[in-house]
């Protein structure tokens, strides 16, 4: 398996996780869910030496994991790549906030996934997931060289993301946890939008919300 630089950063008041994925030393990275804190985002790929952000990857468009892709792609000139299901939230990101948070600057996506695509960047190569139950579109980025899954919301250490906003479903969540499940071998690393990483095989073995899984 080979090696993977994946550094971590928790922004913005939810307490999001943000992620900077590259080859170990490499020039060129891509950013997942950039929520808050361009600022800090900004100084992060500086100071690892990056000279080029290749792409931002949008696992789904609630605003505590796009708030900051405005500013992000305006200063990297990074493409967007965002669910096609919820391009009209990313542009139009004010309307779907929760009251008491933003601004944010809204931003028209560059390209659209919707899953099954397996995107070249960065010299990694990347499946796109269809996993929705959590939002209408979300997807997981699998780097399945490295044994890494970008999760979203759609699960977490001991948890999985919540289905009572707009859209979410919990069958449907299920499913797409199940799909990952499936696909991917246990010693999978997953990187989570929020709390700690884990692995697939310790979420399928103890997590409390995947009983159900255990008995199909």
């Amino acid at each position: 398996m080979s090696t993977l630089d994946v550094r971590m950063f928790t922004v913005g008041p939810v307490q999001e996780n943000c992620f900077i994925v590259r080859r170990p030393d490499a020039p060129n990275a891509l950013i997942i869910d950039p929520g808050d804190e361009a600022d800090k985002l900004l100084q992060a790929i500086e100071r690892l030496g990056i000279q080029t952000v290749e792409a931002i990857l949008i696992t789904h468009t609630h605003f505590d994991h796009v708030g900051a892709v405005a500013p992000v792609a305006q200063a990297t000139k990074a493409p967007v790549y965002c669910p096609a299901l919820e391009t009209d939230v990313l542009a139009n990101l004010n309307d779907y906030t929760w009251q008491g948070f933003g601004p944010f600057e809204s931003y028209e996506a560059d390209h659209t996934v919707a899953g099954g695509e397996t995107l070249e960047l960065a010299g990694l190569t990347i499946e796109v997931v269809f996993t929705p139950g959590h939002s209408p579109g979300h997807v997981t980025y699998a780097l399945a060289e490295h044994e890494a899954l970008f999760s979203g919301d759609v699960l977490f250490q001991g948890s999985v993301g919540r289905v009572d906003l707009p859209g979410g479903d919990w069958p449907t969540l299920l499913n797409s946890i199940e799909t990952l499940i499936g696909a991917y071998p246990p010693e999978t690393m997953v990187y989570p939008g929020h709390m700690g990483i884990t692995t697939l095989g310790r979420e399928r073995d103890t997590n409390p919300f995947l009983r159900e899984l255990a008995e199909r």
